[in-house]
């Protein structure tokens, strides 16, 4: 299955899916060299931050292994109430990455020698605009 990689730089996001085990086996928190991901992130230092399993599970890195856990969470993920004290027990992925692992979520450490506008160019385009002036059908 792939890897579908949100990478992230200075309030940009990048969008790569990979067809690759060479991530299997590496933890949130961890850095890794781009040459791990693509060719084309050579120099480039990514730090994984997160990331989902394929039920929609969020990975935390509190929790060793693979495998599904429930922790006790004070706030974070589903915690839109503040009322003060409050906990809740929620289901979360372990933080290793694994082929149930989905989605990733990489931060950009150190850029290598392309720009990454360079590398994504199809998504690097302006959004188009919708026109403002609804078209009327007789």
């Amino acid at each position: 299955m792939a890897l579908k990689l949100n990478i992230s730089e200075k309030g940009k996001s990048w969008k790569l899916e990979l067809e690759g085990e060479n991530l299997f086996g590496k933890s949130v928190g961890n850095v890794i060299g781009g040459k791990e991901i693509k060719s084309d992130f050579d120099g480039y230092e990514l730090e994984i931050t997160g990331g989902s399993d394929i039920a929609g599970f969020p990975m935390s890195k509190n929790v060793e292994g693979t495998g599904l856990g429930r922790i006790l969470l004070s706030r974070g993920w589903g915690m839109r109430e503040k009322i003060k004290g409050l906990r809740r027990r929620k289901t979360v992925r372990g933080k290793m990455i694994s082929s149930s692992t989905v989605q990733l979520n990489l931060k950009v450490i150190k850029e290598g020698k392309k720009q990454l506008s360079e590398i994504f160019p199809e998504q690097n385009q302006p959004k188009e605009k919708k026109s403002e002036t609804p078209t009327l059908v007789s």
